[in-house]
């Protein structure tokens, strides 16, 4: 079964910084797409940004020239620096992914999402 699990999170204060790295594990043969999501309280989970195998990135155009999406494929590990931090940024940050998986019967195709972190930023 596969497992994401991000770290990283906590509070920082406006125009801070926080890295948040996301270790994907489990039987994967390779991972397509990685991405990071938010959910602000009361607000539906939205895009952060997502990066290819092939390392193309896609960026919400609230976070462009701000948050870094970067990938080390040979650690299945996706990590999101982000820089100059807002109080609109406070959410809960969860990683995702997608690609194939080896099973007992033979490969699947997966759709992971870890369990969150939480970034609080204070103005």
């Amino acid at each position: 079964q596969v497992q994401l699990v991000e770290f990283g999170g906590g509070l920082v204060q406006v125009g801070g910084s926080l890295r948040l790295p996301c270790k994907a594990s489990g039987g994967i043969f390779s991972i397509n797409a990685m991405g990071w999501y938010r959910q602000a309280p009361g607000n539906e989970r939205e895009l952060v940004v997502a990066i290819t195998s092939g390392s193309t990135t896609n960026y919400a155009d609230s976070v462009k020239d701000r948050f870094t999406i970067s990938r080390d494929n040979a650690k299945n590990t996706v990590y999101l620096q982000m820089n100059k931090l807002k109080p609109e940024d406070t959410g809960v940050y969860f990683c995702s992914a997608d690609g194939v998986v080896v099973t007992t019967t033979g490969m699947s195709e997966f759709n992971a999402w870890g369990q969150g972190t939480q970034v609080a930023v204070s103005s």
